[in-house]
């Protein structure tokens, strides 16, 4: 290798910090519920408030090489080039330097750092339109550095513009692309960057937030920032002369240990080499994700069923080139405690941990998958043989699609989430019917909510370790609200599954950032005092005069149930609870909305 996935990460680290950057470091993948997306996407992402004019505690000047999950491709995943995790290396200045220095700054880490030839290198930028104006300043600044006029290309909104599509109040601007030649043979006498005949590759681009986008337009930020965002496996393979990504150090022992475990070559066979893509990928994002400071482990809603679904398929394309199925916990190994052991040190820290949940997940689902590809089987052998039967019969159209009630099958009784069941479906020249399964699903989760409501109070979807829990919460909650608003505040509703939990009272406004907090380290605290949950029952009217506050439909004389908090809470309720407040570990809301007029609703999460 000309330069190592390490060597590429400190150099771009070392640049910047000699320029008075603060590395910040990678912060979680998660998703915190604050710009309504599920991972983050983007290296800039987990700065949106500080891009906005909020101080960052470690000044103007920032950098790092951040971890980022897309998964809107997934399907892609296999090719040489896609992957659901990436990294992306990034630096920020927050209205501190702007165009001037960005530009001298990124032309010298290309020149002199990454030995680029100054002749070859080609950028766009912004044209301009009705709503901004075109980006001449930037582009004379490269003239200035020495990049030709030549080589410098004017393009619209959908090629030169940044910004988070469909998100109100984040920052925006023009953004200046930079490019190489993969080699010197152009297509014709036009060829360059907006060109699509492959010959350049965008290696990284500086965005110039100068606007904030709102609904009906923008408006100038008070304060201009820079966004630079230079992808780390795209520029790894770049300068080590490659179009693979999976050839990098970053895969290497990986692809090898595979080739030696099922006796093909990378790129001998066509389906193995996909195959072996994918089981890299999915099992690098699974213990990303498991590993992250706030990791998560697969279930069936939210980004644990992204977790899943990786696992899931990674498993399945094991099988399909006989891979032993303990080697992808070897996979797993290198990435944690080779590949990312610097750059990750919390995921290392909690390696044991994800070995052993990845191993849980893998058993859990190899157990299943035979007699799902069983059942599976079944449902097109049946559609295989309508078809022969009805074939020639007048005004017959031959069925291509899985039945919704049969995908739903495959999903709850063997665990198959429906995209597997697609994408199996499509190898086969079949579709599914997604709106069938869909129907199916939520006629199951009324008929959960319905038995359930037979037992439980508090909206709980099932009686799991973790519904209880967050039965618990939802007390505990309502608690620092009448803590905080007054004994005013009332449960308007709530639904909890393994999961979140949702909870609706009444509010006339959006709680502040500082009473968010305050309302989890109420909960938190009570927590963290292992306050033991005690249960009695008495009579509606002993219950009122003792203090204890619910929702309830009895009589004064009827005995009913009520939960003790220590000096916390005292709540009428039918259960179920858990032993010990200490049992939650963590609370953390994720979400509030506004549900009608006067009623708010609260989304939060427990974790470790």
């Amino acid at each position: 290798m000309k330069i190592t996935s390490k060597e590429l990460r400190k150099t771009w680290l070392d640049f910047y910090t000699e320029r008075g950057h603060v590395n910040i470091g990678a912060v979680s993948l998660i998703g915190d519920g604050s710009t309504g997306v599920m991972f983050n996407v983007a290296g800039m992402q987990p700065l949106m408030p500080y891009l906005l004019g909020k101080p960052h505690p470690k000044g103007t000047r920032l950098c790092n090489v951040q971890g980022c999950v897309r998964t809107v491709d997934i399907d892609e995943v296999g090719d040489p080039t896609h992957f659901t995790f990436f990294e992306m290396m990034g630096n920020w200045s927050l209205g501190d330097y702007f165009k001037k220095e960005k530009t001298a700054w990124t032309f010298e880490l290309l020149t002199k750092k990454f030995g680029f030839n100054k002749e070859d290198i080609c950028c766009t930028v912004f044209a301009g339109d009705e709503s901004a104006p075109r980006d001449t300043e930037t582009a004379n600044l490269l003239i200035n550095l020495g990049i030709s006029p030549n080589h410098i290309s004017y393009l619209g909104k959908e090629n030169n513009w940044w910004e988070l599509e469909g998100t109100v109040g984040t920052p925006c601007g023009p953004d200046n692309e930079w490019f190489y030649p993969r080699h010197n043979k152009p297509c014709g006498p036009n060829c360059g960057p907006e060109c699509d005949c492959g010959r350049y590759v965008e290696i990284g681009n500086d965005v110039y937030m100068q606007y904030e986008k709102l609904k009906d337009g923008y408006t100038p930020l008070k304060n201009k920032n820079v966004d630079t965002g230079f992808g780390f496996e795209r520029m790894l393979m770049f300068l080590n002369g490659l179009t693979d990504g999976y050839k990098t150090d970053l895969f290497s022992d990986v692809i090898a240990l595979m080739e030696k475990a099922i006796g093909f070559k990378y790129e001998e066979d066509e389906k193995v080499t996909r195959a072996m893509r994918i089981i890299a990928d999915h099992t690098r994002t699974s213990v990303m994700l498991m590993g992250d400071v706030n990791g998560i482990l697969p279930s069936n809603v939210g980004a644990g069923y992204i977790l899943r679904r990786l696992i899931r398929r990674a498993v399945r394309y094991a099988n399909e080139i006989k891979l032993d199925l303990s080697n992808i916990i070897e996979i797993a190994k290198i990435f944690i405690e080779k590949v990312y052991d610097e750059a990750y040190p919390i995921m290392y820290s909690k390696r044991e941990y994800v070995y052993t949940e990845l191993q849980n997940e893998i058993d859990k689902f190899n157990k299943a998958l035979a007699l799902g590809n069983k059942e599976f089987e079944k449902v097109v052998s049946g559609i295989i043989r309508k078809n022969q039967f009805m074939a020639g019969k007048d005004g017959y159209v031959p069925e291509t699609m899985i039945s919704g009630k049969a995908a739903f099958r495959l999903y709850d009784t063997f665990g198959f989430p429906i995209e597997l069941t697609t994408e199996m479906a499509r190898e086969r020249g079949l579709s599914v019917d997604k709106v069938g399964f869909d129907n199916a699903f939520r006629e199951h989760q009324e008929l959960a909510r319905t038995t359930s409501a037979g037992s439980f109070k508090g909206g709980l979807a099932d009686n799991t370790e973790e519904t209880i829990k967050l039965h618990t919460a939802c007390h505990l909650l309502l608690a620092g609200l009448r803590h905080m608003f007054g004994k005013g505040i009332e449960q308007k509703g709530s639904n909890i599954t393994s999961e979140r939990l949702r909870f609706d009272f009444n509010f006339d406004r959006k709680l502040t950032d500082e009473e968010v907090k305050t309302l989890e380290d109420f909960v938190n605290d009570a927590i963290k005092r292992a306050i033991p949950v005690e249960r009695c029952e008495m009579t509606l009217k002993k219950a009122h005069e003792l203090g204890a506050y619910g929702i309830h439909k009895a009589e004064d004389d009827d005995v009913i149930s009520v939960y003790k908090i220590g000096d916390v809470d005292f709540q009428i309720c039918g259960g179920p609870h858990v032993k010990n407040t200490s049992e939650l570990k963590h609370f953390k809301i994720a979400k509030q909305e506004a549900v009608s007029a006067g009623v708010r609703r609260i989304k939060a999460v427990l974790s470790n």
